[in-house]
């Protein structure tokens, strides 16, 4: 049975797309056969795994509204092992589209139903926002990674997140759990990288993963190629990262 992943921060910026594409990728590379759902509307996670966003037809827009199944938008990408549902600009709507419908929290939980037994693991990136399409997307995880980058900013909302986690799983979804909080950005040369890192390292113990992010130019290259960074420079030190991220959920989930 496939492990349902949320890659979530309502706060923009923070490493949430190059997560959830790289974090996909590497657990390809590791043999885990893996679906990545781009809940996002700006679609960066489809075009970085080299989807052509506008030629999309059938993608995460059309499962939410139920008016195609999840298996007839599913789509082969750059990456080995990863199939992708891409997102395209009129997900936008979606978030009004559903306002008067009666499970409406619910929709991405109950289309994945069907397709959750192919994948050992389902990764679902998630809009900078707490609107519905996070809602959905908290709803139908089994567990949620929360990138924090290593800035001044990166505490604030987060609060805001956790109660809204707390909230889900009260009220919609209460076997909802912090996969893990992920410290991204890290540079080792500024004092308050180093500071954030003790910070967060302090107050959330065991849910920080012992895996950190660094800084590197080659995953912010890797996009435009339409590759993750296991394609792109696997020798890289963001490739090497995400791969110990993904041994590391791997450990934590067998």
């Amino acid at each position: 049975m496939g492990k349902i992943i949320a890659i979530a921060n309502q706060k923009g910026g923070v490493g949430k797309t190059t997560t959830t594409v790289n974090l996909a990728a590497s657990l390809g590379v590791l043999e885990k056969k893996v679906l990545l759902i781009d809940a996002d509307p700006q679609a960066n996670a489809s075009s970085g795994l080299g989807i052509d966003v506008d030629s999309v037809a059938i993608g995460s827009y059309q499962v939410l509204e139920h008016s195609n199944t999840p298996q007839q938008a599913v789509m082969k990408c750059s990456a080995p092992n990863v199939d992708i549902i891409p997102a395209h600009i009129d997900l936008v709507a979606i978030e009004i589209e559903l306002v008067d419908k009666e499970n409406r929290e619910y929709m991405l939980k109950e289309a994945l139903a069907s397709i959750k037994d192919d994948y050992d693991y389902i990764l679902i990136d998630c809009a900078p926002s707490l609107g519905l399409l996070t809602l959905n997307a908290l709803t139908a995880a089994d567990s949620v990674v929360i990138p924090i980058q290593c800035e001044y900013f990166a505490l604030e909302g987060l609060g805001k997140l956790l109660n809204t986690i707390k909230s889900v799983q009260k009220l919609h979804n209460p076997d909802l759990d912090i996969e893990g909080l992920l410290l991204t950005m890290y540079d080792s040369r500024l004092r308050l990288s180093n500071q954030v890192v003790e910070e967060v390292q302090k107050h959330f113990n065991d849910m920080v993963f012992k895996t950190i992010i660094q800084r590197n130019v080659k995953l912010s290259e890797a996009p435009s190629f339409g590759e993750s960074i296991i394609n792109f420079d696997a020798t890289s030190k963001g490739a090497n990262n995400y791969l110990s991220l993904a041994e590391e959920i791997i450990k934590k989930n067998s």
